[in-house]
């Protein structure tokens, strides 16, 4: 086995050396991970099989997550409005039970994961909502509709929670945002997908054996999402702390977890009444939740593009393709986001920083000033504002000393945001008062300032509780990992700056 070398100034950025000379940079520092010139040759291997584990499992999962959430939109203005009689508020009522089923599963499938090795709990939820999917080309009224939904987004709810929290649990802060955004950008490439196939099913299929172009889109979405399910079960790997991945070597497994120490990743820890106690006693989950959701439901401008589409006389094709642009703006800014949050290291600028822009087109919805192409062009660019990668990055970050935390605080900001969605848009957003919304896009601009005031908010706790760390002194340096762990075991309470601090 190598000898792998590490100071705890480097440790931060994983950076394994085995000379004391600094390595030049490389092509693949300024494309990808800054720091890659730095590891070693081991590291960056073990890096590439984790990546083409967790983001290939979780990139593909995610897409068929968000092409499942997103083909009602494209069913409805495909037919399924006619086809079910959906006169009303129908839609939104469908959004909710799709969105109450999301929200009820977000914190408990981070817990549960604690058990069940993630591959097995996301593969099976995987295949649960690939059968549900496919079963809502079956539909023949709203009632069903409301309850086949509410089960796809119970199945989909542990997918997004449980892939950010192994992600957070494998990479440093060199790598992280990135690849949580790369996890993340592909929910608007599969809204986006969502168009461009249901625009060509309506074409090829609509008709086809009898059954519209909008059943056959759930018919194909069910048979693409089960496969994908089926590989989950067989290489989605758990956290380091845990069973070895079976395609990691030995040496590859003692990095990693070498890795993970160097940065203050907290160990697995026995889950008791007291662990609550201590996470809801911290400011960490109470701000983060808040920030996200006020993040979340100011995003909500761009699911309705479609429906001001066709309400201007645009094509049923046209009304189903056109939305697409804004999932691709957004997804090449989120990138764009997660890889400058990467580099300069800094997540609250690259989270404050796309809210303040997004303030441009949610502005002009929220006036509905006269023009088609004005509307249209903020419709397209209201996705700047997205950059979920990195927000998940800088909770996983600030909790990374208590991996208990960690898991609860991501999977409740998620939970929360959609638990408020559930309702949210039957207030703001009821298909009555399409297109124009007088309610819902004034309210996402109202909400969206209140974002960028509760992101300020949550920077100034963190510098604050990095002053009072360092004002307390050095962190212990602990024989192990276990240690950490068996003090938190054992009951005794684990204090945040020193929870997870191991050494070699």
């Amino acid at each position: 086995m190598a000898v792998v070398t590490t100071t705890p100034a480097t440790a931060g950025d994983s950076s394994y050396s085995s000379t004391d000379e600094t390595p030049k940079k490389t092509l693949r520092s300024y494309i990808w991970d800054a720091d890659s010139h730095l590891k070693s040759p081991q590291e960056r291997r073990l890096l590439l099989k984790l990546d083409l584990a967790i983001l290939v499992i979780g990139c593909f999962g995610f897409f068929m997550k968000f092409l499942d959430q997103t083909n009602m939109i494209s069913a409805y203005i495909s037919g399924m409005r006619e086809d079910l009689a959906m006169l009303g508020n129908e839609y939104t009522y469908a959004t909710t039970a799709y969105t109450v089923g999301y929200a009820v599963m977000q914190i408990p499938s981070t817990l549960i994961v604690q058990k069940i090795p993630p591959s097995v709990w996301l593969g099976a939820m995987e295949v649960g909502w690939g059968v549900w999917t496919f079963a809502q080309a079956g539909l023949s009224g709203s009632a069903q509709l409301y309850a086949f939904r509410f089960l796809v987004g119970l199945f989909e709810a542990s997918f997004s929670p449980v892939v950010l929290y192994v992600i957070g649990g494998w990479y440093t802060k060199a790598e992280l945002a990135k690849r949580t955004t790369l996890f993340q950008i592909t929910a608007p490439l599969g809204a986006a997908f969502s168009g461009y196939l249901q625009a060509a099913v309506y074409e090829g299929l609509d008709g086809r054996n009898g059954l519209a172009g909008w059943r056959w889109l759930y018919i194909i979405c069910g048979l693409m999402t089960v496969p994908v399910g089926i590989a989950t079960f067989f290489f989605f790997p758990d956290t380091p702390y845990k069973k070895k991945p079976w395609f990691l070597t030995e040496e590859e497994h003692a990095i990693a977890l070498r890795r993970v120490q160097n940065v203050g990743i907290a160990p697995p820890a026995k889950i008791t009444w007291r662990t609550f106690t201590r996470i809801l006693g911290r400011w960490r989950i109470y701000a983060f939740v808040l920030g996200y959701v006020l993040y979340g439901c100011s995003s909500l401008a761009g699911g309705f593009f479609g429906i001001w589409l066709k309400s201007e006389g645009f094509s049923v094709v046209d009304s189903n393709v056109i939305p697409s642009g804004t999932w691709l703006i957004s997804g090449f800014l989120s990138l764009s986001w997660g890889y400058l949050s990467d580099i300069t290291k800094s997540r609250f600028t690259w989270v404050v920083i796309p809210l303040i822009l997004g303030l441009i087109p949610n502005g002009i919805l929220a006036f509905w000033p006269p023009g088609i192409a004005i509307k249209e062009a903020a419709f397209l660019i209201v996705g700047i504002q997205l950059m979920p990668g990195v927000f998940f990055a800088w909770a996983h970050e600030v909790c990374r000393d208590d991996n208990e935390e960690r898991a609860i605080v991501a999977s409740s900001m998620n939970g929360m945001s959609y638990a408020i969605l559930a309702w949210l848009p039957i207030i703001i957003f009821p298909q009555t008062m399409a297109p124009d919304f007088r309610y819902g896009f004034p309210a996402s601009f109202g909400l969206l300032i209140g974002a960028i005031f509760a992101v300020v908010l949550i920077q100034f706790l963190v510098k604050r509780e990095e002053k009072l760390k360092a004002a307390a002194g050095p962190e212990p340096h602990l024989e192990s990992a276990g240690s950490g762990s068996e003090k938190k075991d054992s009951g005794e309470d684990v204090d945040a700056k020193t929870a997870g601090a191991v050494g070699l």
